[in-house]
């Protein structure tokens, strides 16, 4: 199992109309192909502010490629990103594995 981390800021003041977008326009496409996420937050008061952190499970890389890959080949997707991408100074992502000690 891998779990996608993904951090993504926001320009100030711009983090509600990309949150709109996402949840108008790229929600229900992700969940229809990447499945649920592990977690989808919102960093606005302690820290370094306007992100949004949401995580996505997947078996391995290989079932990571195929499902994006599905995503990224439906019309909406590209009308989404098309819509929200403007509102984002940074995109970052890891790859993160499950340490051997721990059972998920």
């Amino acid at each position: 199992m891998i779990i996608d981390h993904r951090t993504y800021t926001a320009h100030p003041g711009k983090l509600p109309a990309f949150l709109k977008a996402y949840e108008e326009l790229g929600f229900a496409l992700q969940t229809k192909h990447l499945g649920n996420p592990v977690g989808w937050y919102i960093s606005m008061d302690i820290g370094e502010l306007n992100q949004v952190i949401h995580m996505w499970q997947y078996e391995d890389l290989a079932d990571r490629a195929a499902r994006r890959a599905k995503l990224a080949a439906e019309p909406g997707w590209a009308i989404y990103l098309k819509e929200a991408t403007p509102f984002l100074q940074k995109m970052e992502n890891k790859i993160l594995t499950v340490a051997p000690f721990f059972k998920p």
